[in-house]
């Protein structure tokens, strides 16, 4: 796979260089920790807000930071967890006195790391909460859902909980909506084609040339089956009829929906799959409020899509209305 480089042990200097310097009238790198990155902007006591996970999913997490956004992000090699010494310079950047709040997907590494660098501020006097984020339907049965992975659904949750710190919600009340939020948000992911790891040329994974990966991870992670591919209306009833079982439980039908591209799948196809999955939504009786589409959660050139829905309650959704700004991500509530 051609990929436009520099050295292989440079990726994340050159990659977060140049996007400091394209965003260097509201964005800096830590003078603690050069793979942590903060908005310049402050609100003395609001509560922070800390991303954080491996490069190579771009625009997640650097790209979430902003006005009602991320206040600082910890960066992580490719397709790896940032250190605790990371995650702690983060920390220190995003405290403006009310505690600090940390969103990561659910993966085992981000999970130790970002624990441990809790351990650390608390000795700092720092406050800190973490939420790891598992909206992956397809990595674990219902009744294990604390197990499930973090994928596209990042993007909601921390958009709700990043409104929440903005309006100067308590430490107590952001983790009680992001884990709320956590909870009513349902993502499942297909691949048609894997991406590479640029340290190394690896394909994330094989198919063959006439095969899908229903339900695989942004890793690569095996899905649920491996399966011949078909028109995007049978695929997205497939992934729909998933959803059915987890979304069907809840009294809210009003819901926000995100058709997030894996990296390298075009914009067609992402509309021809949105276009299949609001009539699904719509003729189950749901109430769509918003549809994002675009590349939000990716792993470099890798074909393929996620679908999200999140079941909104009048607070989750007078959240996600507030305006929200960054660099890879905007939110007016009309335009």
């Amino acid at each position: 796979m051609k990929k436009i480089l520099n050295q292989r042990e440079t990726i994340i200097f050159d990659m977060l260089n140049g996007f400091i310097k394209a965003e260097r009238d509201h964005i800096a790198v830590s003078k603690e920790h050069d793979r942590v990155l903060y908005r310049k902007e402050k609100q003395e006591g609001k509560v922070g807000i800390v991303l954080g996970g491996g490069s190579g999913h771009e625009p997640l997490f650097f790209g979430l930071l902003g006005k009602n956004l991320a206040d600082a992000v910890a960066v992580g090699n490719v397709f790896a967890a940032p250190t605790p010494q990371t995650v702690l310079a983060a920390i220190h950047e995003a405290n403006q006195g009310s505690g600090v709040i940390c969103l990561f997907g659910n993966y085992a590494g981000d999970v130790l790391n970002f624990d441990l660098a809790k351990e650390m501020a608390d000795s700092d006097g720092i406050a800190v909460v973490n939420v790891a984020i598992s909206d992956d339907i397809a990595s674990a049965p219902k009744e294990y859902g604390a197990d499930r992975r973090g994928i596209a659904g990042d993007l909601f949750v921390i958009k709700e909980v990043a409104a929440a710190a903005a309006k100067g919600y308590s430490l107590e009340r952001c983790q009680r909506i992001a884990e709320e939020c956590n909870q009513r948000t349902y993502s499942i992911g297909v691949g048609i084609k894997p991406g590479t790891n640029p340290l190394n040329g690896k394909p994330s994974f094989t198919l063959n040339a006439d095969e899908i990966e229903f339900g695989l991870g942004i890793h690569g992670e095996p899905g649920i089956e491996k399966m011949p591919i078909f028109s995007a209306e049978e695929l997205v009833k497939r992934m729909y009829s998933l959803f059915d079982e987890e979304i069907t439980v809840y009294s809210e039908k009003e819901v926000i929906v995100c058709v997030n591209g894996l990296g390298s799948t075009t914009l067609m196809e992402l509309y021809i799959i949105t276009n299949e999955f609001i009539d699904l939504l719509e003729d189950n009786e749901f109430l769509v409020l918003d549809t994002v589409v675009g590349n939000f959660c990716t792993t470099q050139e890798m074909a393929g899509f996620s679908l999200t829905v999140q079941i909104l309650t009048e607070e989750i959704k007078e959240l996600y209305q507030m305006e929200a700004m960054s660099p890879h991500y905007f939110h007016k509530e009309s335009y």
